[in-house]
């Protein structure tokens, strides 16, 4: 018996976020029209998408014994994503970031650090919790247990998501361990050469790999299959804030596969829920239930596959 649905296994961070009117010039001062601290972090909002969503969820990954990583802990647990494999380093500094936002394009600028908290580390992880799940999600920040972790899912028959937003040290070794490449521009170009990205998600559908997408942000993504490469558009709503997006869109990807739905729906219930994310300050307030993602496709999508989910 599977103990979680989904395993998100990866990066968290403590968010402070602000909206000014426009990005300040340098040696300039701005007042914040609007302030929050949040939990943050790709697999780790990933995570709170997926229990959002419904599904039983666990968090594994590595933080500090300070208050941001009390505070992180604790933000996840309120969501009800599991919190019992997170590594907690002795005397270090967890992550934070400072996220300034324009108020009139809900573009956004972050400023990071990582602190003091080691990547976590292969022998850290249980193999037994990571294969006792449906789906595994890495973003890939701690990429050799992402790795290791990957590989067991595989030996397990079990789907691997990688949100893959930069490439490292052994990106290209998890991109062949994964069932679903989730990749931004920038690693969708690096890892295929193609500086299309239609071209290049055709070009990562190989090998193990059932789905290959690039995101392009507002301009929605490209999704290929072995036939063709499909643009899904973005789906238009006033967008507050756009931290956090493709982390929603990747913890909502993992959710179709565990669904069992179709590329195409999955690809459609990821930019939804994507697009209501952006509808909030920061990477999880505005994360929809599932019936709020489905009530908003049964209303902005032509395809007949919402209507018929009314009440499952």
């Amino acid at each position: 018996m599977t103990e979680f649905d989904v395993i998100c296994l990866g990066y968290s961070a403590t968010d402070y976020l602000g909206i000014v009117p426009h990005y300040p010039e340098v040696d300039t001062k701005m007042e914040l029209l609007q302030f929050s601290k949040q939990g943050g972090g790709p697999a780790a909002t990933a995570s709170v998408t997926i229990a959002r969503l419904g599904a039983r969820v666990a968090f594994v990954g590595k933080v500090g014994d300070d208050d941001f990583g009390q505070f992180m802990i604790e933000e996840l647990a309120k969501e009800g994503v599991d919190t019992n494999n997170i590594v907690i380093q002795p005397n270090a500094g967890s992550q934070f970031a400072f996220i300034v936002i324009e108020r009139h394009t809900g573009k956004r600028t972050i400023f990071w650090s990582r602190s003091g908290v080691a990547p976590l580390q292969v022998e850290e992880l249980d193999k037994d919790i990571i294969t006792s799940c449906r789906v595994l999600l890495t973003d890939g920040h701690d990429t050799w247990a992402s790795l290791q972790a990957a590989i067991w899912a595989n030996e397990a028959g079990i789907p691997v998501v990688y949100d893959a937003g930069s490439v490292r040290e052994a990106s290209i070794e998890l991109a062949e361990h994964t069932d679903a490449l989730v990749a931004s521009e920038r690693f969708a170009r690096e890892y295929t050469g193609q500086t299309d990205p239609a071209k290049a998600a055709q070009a990562m559908l190989s090998g193990r790999r059932k789905y290959s997408v690039v995101t392009l942000g507002e301009n929605g993504c490209v999704y290929a299959t072995q036939e063709c490469v499909v643009h899904q558009p973005a789906f238009q709503v006033d967008v507050v804030d756009t931290t956090g997006a493709g982390d929603a869109f990747h913890g909502a990807f993992a959710y179709g596969i565990l669904r069992g739905w179709s590329y195409r729906e999955i690809v459609e219930f990821s930019s939804a829920v994507a697009a209501l994310k952006c509808t909030k300050l920061g990477g999880r307030p505005g994360l929809p239930t599932l019936e709020g993602a489905l009530s908003f496709l049964r209303e902005r999508s032509d395809n007949p596959f919402w209507l018929e989910m009314a009440g499952k």
